[in-house]
């Protein structure tokens, strides 16, 4: 087995989800007691969050290519970054550490192609909707339309990334509004949605949608796989995609006790075509 160097704590909050869910694929492919063999590099983000905001981004960089050479010190043989957003300054990680990067964006982008989709909505930080190390990764590697919230819808999404969830706090309202904007990229065209913030899944646990077309949800397709676990084992990495689908049209009804993936992918609150499947594709753990 080899073993895979985390770069965390962008927020701790998510990081913990990264090293669950590698250590849960571990046991599931091996069994037994068997556990993924990794190290963690754990910053401050306070430190992180400050050089974000002030537009400081080669600094931060540089932070990342630093701790990903401790990694390789301490052993890893791979590189996984624990963040959507810091992916914008991944380019030196490589070069650094002289050890690969498993990058957030392509097995995610895989997995919606290999479903069929063609357009996306995407859910992050500021950083990630607005910036295009992201969209255009999607759209000029994938051919993938990208669709983001409006500016209003941004900041939002933003703001509660920041203020609640890397500080632990879910709150109700917060998930609501999280659900009109999915509702509203889904009517301007998008068929799946990217959750690209590990933290984003946090608050969509599911809870909102219990029933499809009046069928249990545990009739939903679910296809798991967690980024980095395949490469402990050699194999190409993917993402998880927790699919809920909508074959015949009908409302998704409100309510609580959806069983859920703590990578935290959700489906889609909201009424369609009749004609149309959406889902959900989570980016980290994806």
């Amino acid at each position: 087995m080899k073993t895979l160097g985390l770069l965390g704590g962008m927020s701790w909050e998510s990081t913990i989800t990264y090293y669950q869910e590698i250590n849960r694929r571990v046991r599931q492919v091996q069994g037994g007691l068997h556990s993924a063999r990794c190290v963690v590099f754990s910053f401050d983000f306070a430190s992180i969050e400050k050089l974000q905001h002030a537009d400081m981004w080669e600094e931060a960089g540089f932070l990342l290519d630093d701790a990903a050479t401790k990694l390789k010190l301490a052993g890893a043989e791979a590189v996984v970054l624990c963040t959507n957003t810091m992916h914008f300054v991944s380019q030196g990680i490589e070069t650094a550490s002289q050890l690969p990067l498993i990058h957030i964006v392509d097995p995610t982008a895989e997995r919606i192609l290999k479903a069929g989709y063609k357009s996306v909505g995407l859910l992050g930080t500021r950083f990630t909707m607005e910036k295009d190390f992201y969209k255009c990764r999607l759209s000029e590697k994938f051919g993938l339309r990208v669709i983001v919230p409006d500016e209003e819808g941004r900041a939002m999404v933003h703001n509660v990334i920041y203020t609640e969830l890397c500080n632990g706090i879910i709150r109700e309202t917060s998930r609501q509004s999280y659900y009109k904007i999915i509702a509203d990229l889904a009517k301007a065209g998008a068929q799946c949605i990217v959750l690209g913030c590990t933290e984003i899944g946090l608050l969509l646990d599911g809870a909102g949608i219990v029933v499809l077309r009046g069928r249990p949800l545990e009739e939903a397709s679910v296809l798991y796989r967690t980024p980095g676990s395949e490469a402990l084992h050699g194999h190409v990495p993917s993402y998880t995609a927790l699919a809920i689908e909508k074959e015949n049209g009908g409302t998704a009804a409100s309510g609580s006790g959806l069983p859920s993936s703590s990578t935290g992918t959700v489906a889609l609150p909201f009424k369609n075509d009749g004609k149309t499947t959406r889902r959900a594709f989570s980016a980290g753990p994806l």
